[in-house]
């Protein structure tokens, strides 16, 4: 079990270090200084090898694909089973036995980082779009490519594999620490981190960084003409369906580009709920989602979803879940499975009933009320809807699995049934959740190795502005996802680990996640966005290629150097 607990105030760290200071001692600092991590020639083939491993994971997606057995749809599937099935299975099995209710509370310096990465990276795109003078949509393009990067797929197979390889990443602080220890930590950081980034990710940066060209003022004449000249040639699928995480399609871009529904991929990755419908993997498509609005009339209580502003809570609507329908009935088969079509139909219909007749008395007890009472009671009622709706329409599988797991783990019975060694539900449900999530990380890399097939290839773009200004937007892009961000944040963390009175800042492997996302490429999940709201796709074809096959030795490479010389600095 990790211990959480808050470390020693800094003054008295700072007083006993200079306290115990001596000449001999500072030479003898001077010459161990390098002892806790290997050399630097031996560190390149450490990294190197960790590097390798995400590559020879990912190369049979690759080969498939570029053989044509791996085609978009196959991907879509395979991206929708991980983010519904596996990645939760993954999350729940690393959050719910590391954590605990008073380890929560040290986790909270994470969205404090998250907060200070995404300001420093929109301040550097913002710099970098003014030096290569670029206009507000190329520029937000910049913006979108420099705030978001990947926290899922190869972070955590970077942080699996350099947990395997590189050794002085147990921390002092957990008796018997050991490899594996030391992934679980790095996988529930990053699951964190993960989050934060999906919450921003899918708000701001679908909405309003990567919106579609019909957003802009300046561009409305031009997207006139192509709505009225552009054939109706069915689009390809996404160039990164589903992966870092899930989304679904909203029914907002279509309102404002005017394009058909059938047009607009809407990836799956939503929990089925009753009297929606959900669409299959083949009509759809992983560190969250947008929101797909609900025609009025759908559910029988009269709620339209939140996105329409419109949620009436009229005393006759007050049911616990609105979104039940009434159920039709089939026709009866005879025999043995007539007579348990026949029962089932009895046990809804009293189910009905029950229902009905709790409306009817609820509705006549709440008239019986004084005028202010039942305005009070509407308001809340209202405010229950708003918040019943915002989390069918905000959750997802994977956040779902974040907060049971948090449940969980801040229960200790409950952890300990599920987490102890010998008993039941820990030799049948959590044995089958661990394997199922074992499969996770593997699955999105054999599909990220697919859509990196389709990224080699020769791509052509119609756009003349993507023409013109493609390079320079890949070259901003690099530097403000890349680059940058890494040399500014460096210090800040180096002044965190060493300064900051919080125990996790003296996990070697947390400060090796937080370098890590510094530098790390741009989101996959940008691609996809970038595919519905056709926002500059050759260019995102460029940046992933660049990003994920040739920057990603050298750039992993001087994160990790600089995070160990960082712990041996606050050491």
């Amino acid at each position: 079990m990790i211990d959480l607990s808050i470390a020693k105030p800094t003054s008295f760290r700072v007083n006993n270090a200079l306290a115990n200071w001596t000449p001999d001692a500072a030479m003898m600092a001077m010459e161990n200084s390098h002892d806790s991590h290997p050399s630097i020639d031996h560190l390149i083939l450490l990294v190197f090898e960790a590097v390798l491993e995400v590559v020879c994971v990912s190369l049979p997606g690759y080969i498939i694909a570029r053989l044509g057995h791996f085609d978009a749809d196959k991907q879509k599937f395979l991206a929708n089973l991980n983010v519904m099935l596996f990645t939760p299975c993954l999350i729940f099995t690393k959050l719910a036995s590391q954590l605990n209710a008073d380890k929560l509370i040290d986790l909270a310096v994470i969205p404090f980082i998250f907060v200070i990465q995404t300001a420093v990276s929109y301040l550097v795109s913002i710099c970098v779009s003014k030096a290569f003078r670029f206009g507000k949509r190329p520029a937000n393009f910049v913006t979108a490519m420099g705030v978001f990067g990947n926290s899922n797929s190869l972070p955590i197979s970077l942080v699996i594999s350099l947990s395997q390889t590189l050794k002085g990443l147990h921390w002092d602080r957990i008796p018997g620490d050991n490899d594996d220890e030391v992934a679980a930590r790095g996988i529930l950081y990053l699951l964190v981190f993960q989050q934060l980034g999906q919450l921003v990710r899918w708000s701001w940066g679908y909405h309003v960084l990567l919106a579609p060209k019909s957003r802009y003022a300046e561009y409305q004449d031009e997207t006139i003409e192509e709505g009225r000249y552009r054939d109706d040639v069915p689009r390809d699928g996404v160039l990164i369906p589903g992966l870092d995480g899930n989304v679904t399609e909203t029914d907002d871009h279509n309102d404002s580009d005017g394009s058909d529904e059938s047009d607009v991929y809407e990836p799956a990755g939503r929990t089925p709920v009753a009297g929606t419908s959900v669409a299959s993997p083949s009509d759809s498509d992983d560190e969250t989602s947008v929101p797909r609005k609900r025609s009025a009339g759908k559910h029988d209580s009269g709620i339209h979803s939140p996105n329409s502003h419109s949620v009436t809570a009229g005393p006759g609507d007050m049911t616990l879940f609105p979104r039940m329908q009434d159920l039709s009935d089939p026709d009866i088969p005879s025999g043995l499975e007539g007579y348990y079509v026949r029962t089932c139909l009895r046990i809804k219909s009293a189910v009905v009933s029950i229902k009905q007749r709790i409306v009817q008395l609820s509705t006549r007890a709440y008239k019986a009320l004084p005028t202010p009472i039942q305005s009070g009671l509407a308001r809340v009622w209202g405010l229950w809807l708003r918040v019943y709706n915002f989390l069918w329409e905000f959750m997802n599988p994977p956040l779902w699995a974040m907060l049971i797991a948090i449940i969980v783990a801040s229960v200790p019975d409950l952890q300990r049934l599920f987490f102890q060694e010998g008993t039941f539900v820990n030799n049948s449900v959590t044995r089958a959740v661990s394997q199922s999530g074992g499969v996770a990380v593997p699955l999105i890399l054999v599909v990220l190795g697919a859509n990196l097939a389709r990224n080699t290839q020769a791509q052509e773009t119609s756009d003349p502005e993507e023409q013109q200004i493609g390079k320079r937007l890949l070259i901003a892009s690099l530097i403000s996802r890349m680059l940058l961000p890494t040399i500014i944040m460096a210090p800040i963390l180096a002044l965190f680990a060493k300064y900051v009175p919080v125990s996790i800042l003296d996990d070697p492997i947390f400060i090796i996640v937080c370098f890590l996302l510094t530098g790390a490429p741009s989101a996959l999940q940008l691609a996809q966005i970038c595919q519905i709201n056709e926002v500059y796709e050759g260019v995102m074809s460029k940046i992933l290629f660049q990003s994920y096959v040739i920057w990603i030795l050298p750039s992993t490479l001087v994160l990790v150097m600089m995070a160990l010389e960082t712990v041996e600095w606050a050491l």
